[in-house]
């Protein structure tokens, strides 16, 4: 991996913590409360300065790997601001609750925001369809004049294309769904013609039920053509392919989170902040730039789902006691709520020490 590829992984990393922690920034803004510091990047300070207006200490620190939103009060273990009027827990609940919320919020804009871009300018994968690879003679099929070779576009006016869920051909379980007595199944063709131009037939064929195998039949053998290359689409067509890719994205994390949780299968093959810029790095020097867009889109769904488990010192910590204050109508002592976050947030950066030196172990192994 040269220079260049792991300065890509850091800034990507850098990029997500920064647009989670504008979230919180600019929800705090627009709630009106107040920020007492918001730096980007860690470690040693280059350039600060101070808002006469809103009184927020800004910082530039040395490290472009993230940064971060601190609120007065917050996690006061001692309880020396929550007199001040600037004190976050002297706000509405609800607030509180837009200003937390809003962090992981900007993590799935970002990636959604990502994949309108890949699918934007790379297209869509080409999905393969049902081609006809043998006809029976004899058969309906044959009778109606289908041929080896022809691939099928659409059954009854529904076009086929990938699989189903169970891994069959939408084709096949369509035609296999057909009751006697019903109407013919109306199919349509795509066929190379003597110039080897695709031209479309449309045929009508009643299926035969078979003893032998239980189903209605047609009398075809079909295999699975995969169309390689990708399909180019407009702006407007990549954004419900953004949505879906990112909400199947979710749903493989959460899938994996709880496989994790309940068996610890998984565990082995995690990584911390080390392992992921080598696997950013790597993956992006090999792939190019789309594999880039991927990882930065699959990275950011965790990094935002992750905040909204309820663990001590994630956001979604501070949403379960800001629910319990809305349910009791009182506030949790606050220094207990303080005592709970650090003590998950000390853990948590003993995890982060952990992980990190397993993945550099790793890099030496």
């Amino acid at each position: 991996m040269n220079l260049f590829f792991i300065l890509a992984a850091i800034v990507m990393l850098g990029v997500m913590v920064m647009i989670h922690e504008c979230g919180h920034f600019f929800a705090a803004r627009l709630t009106g409360i107040p920020v007492k510091e918001f730096a980007i990047g860690f470690g040693p300070r280059l350039v600060s300065w101070k808002s006469k207006k809103h009184e927020t200490q800004f910082f530039l620190r040395l490290i472009p790997a993230g940064g971060y939103c601190m609120f007065y009060g917050e996690d006061d273990t001692e309880g020396k601001e929550q007199q001040d009027p600037r004190c976050i827990n002297r706000f509405a609940p609800w607030k509180r609750m837009i200003t937390i919320a809003m962090g992981p919020v900007m993590n799935f804009v970002l990636a959604f925001i990502a994949a309108v871009i890949l699918f934007a300018a790379a297209g869509q994968d080409a999905v393969g369809r049902a081609v006809i690879s043998d006809v029976t003679a004899g058969g309906p099929a044959a009778e109606a004049g289908i041929l080896p070779g022809d691939i099928i576009d659409q059954v009854n006016g529904q076009k086929m294309e990938g699989v189903t869920e169970d891994g069959n051909l939408p084709a096949v379980a369509m035609i296999s769904a057909y009751q006697a007595g019903e109407p013919p199944i109306d199919l349509v063709l795509e066929r190379k013609n003597a110039a080897g131009d695709s031209e479309f037939v449309f045929v009508s064929v009643t299926p035969d039920y078979s003893k032998a195998e239980g189903r209605p039949l047609i009398g075809i053998t079909v295999g699975y053509e995969v169309l390689r290359g990708a399909v180019p689409v407009t702006f407007f067509e990549a954004i419900p392919l953004a949505a879906d890719y990112c909400v199947r994205a979710g749903g493989a994390i959460l899938s994996g989170l709880k496989t994790m949780l309940t068996t610890g299968e998984g565990f082995d093959q995690s990584a911390g902040p080390v392992g992921i810029v080598q696997l950013i790095a790597e993956e992006t020097r090999q792939n190019g730039w789309e594999m880039y867009l991927q990882l930065l889109v699959m990275i950011s769904v965790n990094l935002g789902l992750f905040n909204l488990i309820p663990i001590p010192g994630l956001d979604g910590s501070r949403i379960i006691f800001l629910l319990i204050e809305a349910i009791r109508r009182k506030p949790v002592n606050q220094k207990i709520e303080a005592a709970v976050h650090m003590t998950g947030y000390a853990l948590l950066m003993g995890l982060m020490l952990f992980m990190t030196c397993k993945d550099i172990l790793h890099i030496f192994q």
